[in-house]
């Protein structure tokens, strides 16, 4: 072919690939603009209502929880307070308006509680774990996690979480993260003070009691201020109160 042929092909050649580039394009499906969609990232770990995994306890139920705690938790992530590759890149950009949109949605999931397995504990262990949810230790200044997570323990609105129907490896690891410093909050961090307190034998008995726990019929988190928190906590304005 000589010069002359190939340098008329070319812009041909061009048009051709230009047509099949938007050929393709329109083929391609047209992804919706729907907040269900923009979350997937979310619902491919935590389940499509945010029912989490129970059945392995790596990702925790993000369903019906309050949605101040549920934001509070993406922003930890992009502050650094939690440690987790996979969300910390997740949510790296999102902005304040999007996490709390984020929240309300899972926030407003109400989907059966799903049983989790149990580690095999006696019934001395079950017991401790049950003075520990539900009395608290004076002696170790332990609060009770009803103090603070409500009577039926399933959270009280708008920042504290509900412990019930939380697998054991989750509430396990959790209260191990803040014991060594690997998850926190803002100061004063009541939550790293109590897991300091608890030694190894108390965090696995008060994981499995609350994970055997039966979930009651109502699982809607307190009306907010019905508890007032026994130690100062820097992500509920309380600065004074007994540490």
């Amino acid at each position: 072919m000589s010069l002359l042929s190939s340098v008329c092909l070319a812009p041909a050649i061009l048009v051709v690939a230009l047509f099949a580039t938007v050929a393709r394009a329109a083929d391609a499906p047209t992804v919706p603009d729907t907040l269900k969609q923009r979350i997937a990232a979310c619902t491919a770990c935590h389940g499509e209502h945010g029912e989490g995994t129970p059945e392995s306890g790596f990702f925790p139920r993000l369903a019906g929880k309050p949605a101040g705690y549920l934001a509070r938790q993406i922003r930890n992530f992009q502050d650094g307070l939690r440690k987790y590759a996979p969300m910390e890149y997740t949510v790296r950009g999102l902005t304040p308006e999007y996490m709390h949109e984020i929240a309300v949605y899972f926030a407003a999931q109400q989907v059966p509680y799903q049983p989790s397995p149990l580690p095999r504990v006696t019934d001395a262990i079950l017991e401790r774990g049950q003075v520990l949810a539900t009395q608290g230790d004076p002696a170790r200044k332990v609060p009770a996690c009803a103090a603070c997570h409500g009577e039926r323990l399933t959270g009280v609105e708008p920042d504290i979480p509900g412990l019930v129907g939380l697998p054991y490896d989750y509430i396990s690891a959790q209260l191990g993260a803040w014991r060594t410093h690997t998850r926190a909050m803002v100061a004063p961090d009541c939550m790293a003070a109590i897991a300091s307190r608890l030694s190894e034998a108390d965090i696995t008995a008060v994981s499995a009691w609350l994970a055997s726990h039966e979930v009651p019929a109502d699982t809607h988190a307190q009306p907010a201020g019905s508890v007032k928190p026994p130690l100062a906590c820097g992500v509920l304005g309380t600065k004074d109160a007994k540490r």
